[in-house]
């Protein structure tokens, strides 16, 4: 499967007080890219819901690379790295879109939650469809 980086510009307001955006908003970033991946599949967040899985955010981690300045496009690739029934991890990295430079690295860790039970649950026996579309974009 053929997936497009998400593209994002950065605003005014996401910048700290060195003009530069502020460590915090790459996390909301990395949402930003893995909804959009979802989107990409043909299976949306909301899809997801529901139908009674949610995303339970469990990890998260982000090296930052290089420094990103008001109003720069970047692109976010957002890959699926690790899947089993219960639990997934999302690669992310962040790049300048005019130059290529690479600005930030990271990465989260979900489980698949029953969403009126607060539950874990096998994504593979809840939606199967949507672990097969997970299992394509890893090959």
């Amino acid at each position: 499967m053929n997936m497009k980086p998400f593209t994002r510009k950065a605003n005014y307001y996401e910048t700290d007080q060195m003009g530069i955006i502020h460590h915090s908003n790459y996390i909301r970033w990395f949402e930003e890219a893995r909804v959009d991946f979802m989107e990409q599949i043909g299976y949306g967040y909301e899809k997801s819901v529901q139908l009674g899985i949610d995303f339970a955010l469990v990890g998260l981690s982000c090296e930052y690379k290089s420094m990103v300045r008001f109003g720069e496009t970047v692109v976010i690739h957002a890959k699926i790295t690790t899947l089993t029934n219960a639990r997934m991890t999302v690669s992310y990295e962040v790049r300048d879109l005019a130059t290529d430079e690479l600005r930030t690295t990271g990465e989260t860790r979900h489980c698949f939650l029953d969403s009126a039970k607060k539950r874990p649950v096998s994504l593979k026996k809840a939606l199967p469809r949507l672990y097969e579309l997970f299992e394509e974009t890893m090959n």
